[in-house]
């Protein structure tokens, strides 16, 4: 057992900052002597001290054999893993990694449709193959949950050459699918299951929340520590454990997929957040739980709104019940506005302008909320009151959501792959009026193949990818979202109204 209390990278920062020298290094500022004044009012001046580069005391973050092997191996032991890598470039190149490791050239991958688009990067950068899943759906929601063990048994089955599979747990909403499961048959075709657990990096350190993925039996797992835990933003982990992933290629990926210059501001954030949530975890997350359950409770009784709660959390015990929803993070908020007349963008925009509250998203029915350990009774508060008046003062007749869901665009009959990602990145590309790409009574009689990732907000899926033929339906629900008040990112003209197309 380690001792957790240690923090051997921020306090090998900490002495060098402190240490009086002549610089000749990197950084260009110097320790903040020749910072921009107006950074300097806003961040102070100790912040550029501690921005520091590979001294020989902190050690080489792709080669780490001092404070930083120290600080990740304290990790590996919080977190349950064998062994575990810090990220800088976010989630972002972990995913990527994870799938880099796992998957070469024309190898296939099973994931979820509705992955985050660092997925269909890793594809781009591997070359793999996705095979695609339905993720379990809400129609009444209109909310993806996660694939089903189902699903990844009978794709399996079909796919038996398959080098790996992954899955989103949670999702952007808290949901969880039943990752035991998912393991164990993954695990019967001796692949890897790799596990987007962006969202759940604080799984481990309370009993009320759902299993980590990696006490479910996931082979490696990618958490945002930045997200929902005490760290900087953009600073993630990567946690591998067992035989079936190779910790070299895993090393030699994150090599290609993160600065020379890593932020031992960002490092160092992740060493300190690590020692917080080993020693003071069960006590910071039920405070964060408490906080969670009180918001939950006083707005569920607000007229006019709901809030999404597990259907039935004794699914595992075969009592029924949802497998693609088998546990919820309670610490996640989804706000479900449409019964007030207003689509969650108008809510956002309401709740943000007149009551200084602010959502991490908003989708068409629903506004959803991260309460994490920085957040306070006062937060909540303003929080339950800002939906107290929203829902007195700004109430309409009923909006009609009947003829919108995202169901279609989630399944994967709906995409058909012309060619793999990767292909599709690198041929020559055009671009054409958006009304032009869907158009097959074109001389050449051929479908438009999409070049570019397009990932509308809600429900920030990645609808069309490069390789993927561009249908009518598909650019029909895009403007759809835009016209709703979404907005459409991943794509070079963020307006909509050209698209990047094979030529």
């Amino acid at each position: 057992m380690l001792n957790q209390n240690q923090t051997p990278l921020l306090d090998a920062l900490k002495a060098n900052a402190a240490r009086p020298h002549a610089p000749f290094y990197t950084p260009g500022h110097k320790q903040g002597k020749g910072i921009s004044q107006p950074l300097a009012d806003l961040l102070g001046k100790a912040v550029f001290r501690a921005d520091l580069t590979e001294l020989a005391d902190l050690d080489n973050l792709f080669a780490p054999q001092g404070v930083i092997q120290k600080a990740q191996q304290l990790a590996a032991e919080a977190f349950g893993a064998s062994q575990t890598w810090f990220l800088v470039n976010g989630s972002t190149c972990g995913i990527e990694a994870a799938i880099l490791a796992t998957c070469g050239m024309g190898d296939k991958i099973i994931l979820p449709r509705n992955v985050h688009s660092s997925a269909i990067a890793g594809l781009i950068l591997s070359g793999a193959i996705p095979i695609f899943l339905n993720p379990e759906y809400d129609s009444v929601l209109d909310i993806a949950h996660s694939i089903t063990p189902n699903s990844v048994e009978s794709a399996l089955k079909q796919h038996p050459d398959a080098k790996a599979v992954l899955t989103v747990y949670p999702t952007y909403y808290g949901v969880c699918g039943d990752l035991n499961a998912i393991a164990n048959i993954t695990h019967q075709y001796n692949i890897p299951l790799l596990v987007d657990e962006a969202h759940g990096a604080h799984f481990a350190f309370h009993p009320e929340l759902p299993t980590p993925a990696l006490a479910a039996g996931a082979d490696l797992t990618v958490q945002s520590i930045h997200k929902v835990l005490g760290a900087m933003t953009q600073a993630s982990m990567l946690h591998i454990q067992g035989n079936r992933i190779d910790g070299d290629r895993i090393s030699k990926a994150l090599q290609l997929l993160q600065s020379t210059s890593p932020s031992y501001l960002l490092l160092a954030s992740l060493d300190a957040a690590r020692q917080q949530i080993a020693l003071h975890g069960k006590m910071l997350m039920s405070r964060t739980l408490q906080l969670a359950n009180e918001a939950r409770t006083k707005i569920s009784q607000i007229p006019g709104l709901s809030v999404l709660q597990i259907l039935n959390p004794l699914y595992q015990e075969g009592l029924g019940g949802s497998p693609g929803f088998v546990s919820l993070d309670e610490t996640r908020l989804t706000v479900t506005v449409s019964g007030l007349g207003l689509t969650g963008f108008e809510a956002d925009e309401i709740l943000d302008e007149k009551f200084a509250v602010t959502a991490e998203f908003a989708s068409l029915q629903h506004l959803t909320f991260i309460i994490s350990l920085g957040n306070t009774p006062a937060d909540i508060e303003q929080l339950v009151q800002g939906f107290t008046t929203l829902a007195q003062e700004y109430r309409r007749t009923n909006l009609n959501v009947t003829s919108f869901n995202s169901q279609n665009l989630l399944n994967t009959q709906s995409h058909v792959l012309h060619c793999s990602p990767r292909e599709a990145f690198f041929a020559v590309s055009e671009t054409l009026p958006l009304a032009q790409t869907s158009d097959t009574r074109s001389e050449s009689l051929h479908e438009r193949i999409c070049a570019e990732i397009v990932c509308p907000y809600p429900p920030g899926i990645p609808v069309l990818m490069p390789g993927e033929i561009i249908t009518k339906p598909v650019l029909d629900y895009l403007q759809q979202i835009q016209a709703m008040g979404g907005f459409i990112s991943g794509c070079n003209d963020t307006s909509f109204k050209t698209l990047k197309v094979l030529k």
